[in-house]
């Protein structure tokens, strides 16, 4: 696999579209997520200069003069803002002056205005690109256009495949992130997970938080990953880690706030029943989780494996990739009440149409599977467009009314329409 011939379309045609009619966009993502490749692609020969304040120099620069720092008669990417915030205030007046679109083009590795030290500079004025590491479509060089084609189709969606439950463990192993796509050998890829992880930590997480204690977080993040796909409160964690729960909740919003975490709000829409409001996380990368769970994807399939949570962690971070491109404005929940009845993944647009979604790891689905999806269709009535269990098997298969099982690669495989 070469990553060098890969590159993330989808970002690509946003920026793109951003910069013809935006003062400042901003590329935000985990780090070694293409930003750098994206940036060269798209600026081409609008670019007029290139910063880096991963670079002292180019830093140091920053600090001494942030209006000449920022001064260009083109277009000036700036890589990595967020070791530099100042520069934001900089960058207003100088837009406020001269208010042509395509201005400047930043890159972030944390969630900028997440951070203690961002000035909220530019409203209005900023355009933001959120870049996750690749999807499976984009490495396969498939069309990526599940969200769209389900909620055109509804249950009328049908997909067939040959991806083995094999191929599935592989992928999830594997993950997104280019350096780690473009190693196939196992043992050099849990090297570079490893190094990228203790990277995070070591820097990116001071910027976003006084966090002191880096052997805890550490510790902190293997647990997580034991428990990606599930719902998780910081009391759940007090017991485990010893820490009290203000400093979970703070250690929580820093990892997701540099793009290794994410999390899924849980879903309610005065239905009758009390719905949790507990967020379910998720790694933005499903090869950081199962390396710090120290499988490969042979063990994977072993019985008593963790294969069912990364593969639920391993969707609803597609799904979250592909709400960032797809026509079909729409958010991602979770769902559960009180009465126990789950669904893994809820769509709902800005109509209030929902699409859910059940993730199995097994190749075969049960009527006891569409439980909690037959909950909420019964609650929902006419808004419910589709309840779909992907599997790892092979076929479309129907289960009652607007009810089907599909394999899990229609997410990649399915054109929108």
């Amino acid at each position: 696999m070469h990553t060098a011939r890969l590159l993330p379309r989808h970002a690509a045609a946003q920026v793109d579209a951003a910069l013809a009619d935006t003062r400042v966009v901003l590329i935000s993502g985990a780090r070694q997520a293409g930003k750098s490749t994206l940036v060269r692609v798209v600026a081409g020969d609008r670019l007029a200069d290139r910063r880096d304040l991963d670079r002292a120099q180019d830093r140091a620069a920053a600090i001494a003069d942030p209006t000449g720092f920022v001064d260009s008669p083109g277009l000036l990417v700036i890589d990595e803002i967020q070791r530099a915030p100042e520069l934001l205030l900089a960058i207003k007046v100088s837009v406020d002056e001269d208010p042509r679109p395509g201005r400047y083009l930043l890159t972030g590795s944390a969630q900028l205005f997440g951070m203690v030290a961002a000035p909220d500079a530019l409203p209005g004025r900023m355009e933001t690109v959120e870049l996750w590491p690749f999807s499976q479509g984009e490495i396969d060089g498939d069309p990526d256009g599940f969200i769209d084609a389900v909620f055109a189709l509804g249950p009328g969606l049908r997909h067939s495949s040959t991806v083995t439950r094999a191929d599935y463990a592989a992928r999830v192993v594997r993950g997104g992130l280019p350096e780690a796509v473009s190693r196939d050998d196992a043992r050099r890829r849990q090297r570079f997970l490893e190094g990228y992880v203790q990277a995070l930590i070591d820097r990116d997480v001071q910027q976003v938080s006084e966090i002191q204690r880096k052997g805890q977080l550490l510790t902190m993040v293997r647990l997580l990953a034991a428990r990606s796909g599930t719902v998780i409160a910081a009391n759940s964690l007090e017991s485990a880690l010893g820490l009290s729960r203000p400093t979970i909740a703070r250690y929580l919003r820093a990892l997701e706030e540099i793009f290794l975490v994410k999390r899924i709000p849980g879903w309610s829409r005065n239905l009758g029943t009390r719905a949790t409001a507990a967020p379910k996380l998720v790694f933005v990368d499903s090869g950081i989780a199962a390396n710090e769970l120290a499988v490969d994807a042979r063990a994977l399939l072993r019985p008593g494996a963790p294969f069912g949570p990364l593969l639920e962690s391993f969707v609803l971070s597609e799904l979250s990739r592909q709400l960032t491109w797809s026509e079909q404005a729409a958010d991602l929940f979770h769902y559960r009440d009180h009465s126990k009845f789950e669904v893994d993944a809820v769509l709902e647009n800005r109509s209030g149409q929902v699409v859910g979604i059940e993730v199995k790891a097994a190749s075969t689905v049960r009527s006891d599977d569409f439980r909690g999806l037959r909950r909420l269709a019964d609650r929902l009535g006419e808004d419910f467009i589709a309840g779909i269990v992907l599997y790892t098997g092979t076929s479309t298969l129907p289960f009652g009314d607007k009810m089907r099982a599909m394999p899990v690669s229609a997410l990649w495989q399915v054109p929108a329409p």
